[in-house]
């Protein structure tokens, strides 16, 4: 089984093409960046350029006490010689070294998280092919993709995944419903791109290579938001890379899984047959939504993250035997189950994240969220996510917690009297309501003026936001889509389950909801 010329030379520092201009063996480094930027901070200098602290303590003491003066010496501004300007300089030999290690024609690298690489990949997308093309996208996209379906002014179609109706969560979208999705477009619809996501949240892996030749089929490309995936194929135990598997573009998160510092990612440019002409789109976005001032420290956590994924299959490995017994100890424990246990049952899943440890902790009397709150409070024990039946553990390459102290700490939870109730509402959420028609493109609904109007006044009106119930999270409803009876009530239902709320609704109390005036 997550002046002119000044800019366009800042951010075309921070790609890597297949040029001469990347060779890393140049420096004699595997991490070429992080090592020049030491160097620069070792260096003596007056430095009367930005940032404000001029990398001096007692000019910023508050932030030499609180980061250390290294931090300050290391925080650098772009277009310096010998770090990112120039013909070969390191940071384009990073970048090169990075789009080698994940596979990948071409690897930009991020400093404001795979919330930027989705909104780059839909700002793409929308200048490839004819502007009244479709996009058929998962409909649990992330919601950085739908900013960027309003950004790049994308007019969408959905498939949806298949959905846990338990646990209240969802996974992926299996060939077949990705087949018949294309088959539904309008007759000589070609699809200007398939944006799918794998692996899910809670570790399911999707068929990215049978997916991959659908949309090819379909002559689409492929974009797979791996955000939670950015250590695929750096271990033989580890699902494959999808670049390698035959995506087009790949969204990688890299702080997540890959060690990176919180909100550096990369996005991949694949090998396949759209990469000619999607390269200079990707880029242009890339120019247009990365900023003139990206952190050094990020770019740099980039590199050394990189690095130590490539060369670090025993710690891999370790964090993998780690989670695998966090898992046996909790069945032997007897009274939670393992999520991902049940994954069989779902078509689309065909491999799962060996390091991702999902616990049913509702099956041992225990609300998801109370679980999650108890952990951190009491035990000083952090989780990723909770559900109401649910929680997450995700153990990092390299990392080996205690996993006593954690399979104690769960063991030790009281149990809720209430909880098998919220377990019950979660169960009976039922079948999403299909989304209303789209009336109008969801950047013109955005953008136009919005007012609120009592729910059931609502119904038959275009939607100004997107809504999301949860569980199990996924929009119901975008901008520019009619708002339908079925869908208030599902809002109405789910907003009175416990735990159950609607992620977007203007009025938290849904007696509300924003429409196109």
């Amino acid at each position: 089984m997550e002046g002119m010329t000044c800019t366009f030379a800042a951010t075309a520092t921070a790609t890597a093409t297949a040029t001469p201009l990347a060779d890393p063996t140049r420096f004699g480094s595997s991490t070429p960046y992080a090592d020049a930027l030491a160097g620069y901070a070792a260096r003596d200098t007056v430095r009367l350029n930005v940032p404000g602290h001029a990398a001096d303590p007692h000019a910023a003491p508050g932030l030499a006490r609180f980061f250390g003066s290294d931090v300050l010496r290391m925080d650098v501004p772009p277009l310096l010689a010998g770090l990112d300007k120039g013909d070969g300089n390191p940071l384009a030999a990073s970048l090169r070294l990075a789009a080698d290690a994940f596979g990948a024609r071409r690897t930009w690298f991020l400093t404001n998280g795979a919330s930027q690489a989705n909104r780059i990949a839909a700002l793409a997308l929308g200048a490839f092919r004819d502007a009244e093309a479709p996009v058929v996208a998962q409909r649990s996209a992330h919601s950085s993709f739908s900013d960027g379906i309003i950004l790049g002014g994308l007019s969408p179609r959905f498939v949806q995944p298949s959905i846990d109706g338990w646990f209240g969560i969802n996974h992926g979208v299996s060939p077949a419903a990705l087949r018949e999705a294309l088959a539904g477009l309008g007759a000589g619809e070609r699809p200007k791109g398939v944006y799918l996501i794998s692996p899910s949240y809670f570790g399911a892996v999707a068929d990215i290579a049978a997916l991959a030749q659908v949309a090819h089929d379909a002559g689409a490309p492929l974009i797979v938001d791996a955000a939670w995936g950015a250590h695929f194929g750096f271990h033989e135990d580890l699902p494959e890379s999808p670049l390698r598997l035959g995506a087009d573009l790949v969204v990688s998160s890299t702080h997540k899984l890959g060690g990176s510092l919180t909100q550096s990612a990369m996005l991949h440019l694949g090998h396949g047959p759209f990469a000619d002409e999607l390269e200079p789109l990707v880029d242009r976005a890339f120019k247009l939504a990365q900023s003139t001032s990206e952190s050094s420290l990020l770019l740099a956590s980039l590199d050394l993250a990189r690095d130590a994924l490539q060369h670090g299959r025993d710690r891999i490995g370790d964090a993998i035997a780690a989670a695998d017994e966090l898992r046996d100890r909790i069945r032997r424990g007897g009274r939670f189950r393992v999520v991902s246990d049940t994954f069989d049952r779902f078509d689309d899943i065909v491999a799962v994240d060996p390091l991702r440890v999902s616990i049913d902790v509702a099956s041992g009397g225990v609300h998801g969220p109370t679980a999650r709150e108890l952990l951190m409070e009491r035990d000083g024990i952090y989780l990723e996510i909770a559900t109401e039946t649910c929680v997450v553990a995700v153990i990092a390459p390299g990392v080996v917690p205690d996993i006593a102290r954690v399979v104690e700490a769960l063991h030790a939870l009281p149990i809720d009297a209430d909880a098998a109730a919220d377990v019950d509402a979660v169960g009976s959420v039922g079948a999403l309501p299909a989304p209303g028609p789209l009336a109008m493109l969801p950047r013109d609904a955005f953008l136009r003026p919005a007012e609120a109007v009592p729910i059931e006044a609502a119904v038959g009106r275009v939607s100004a936001d997107a809504l999301a119930a949860y569980p199990p999270g996924i929009p119901n409803v975008l901008p520019g889509e009619v708002i339908t009876p079925e869908l208030v009530r599902f809002l109405k239902h789910v907003a009175a389950t416990p735990g159950g709320y609607v992620r977007g609704a203007v009025d938290p109390t849904l007696a509300t909801l924003s429409v196109v005036s």
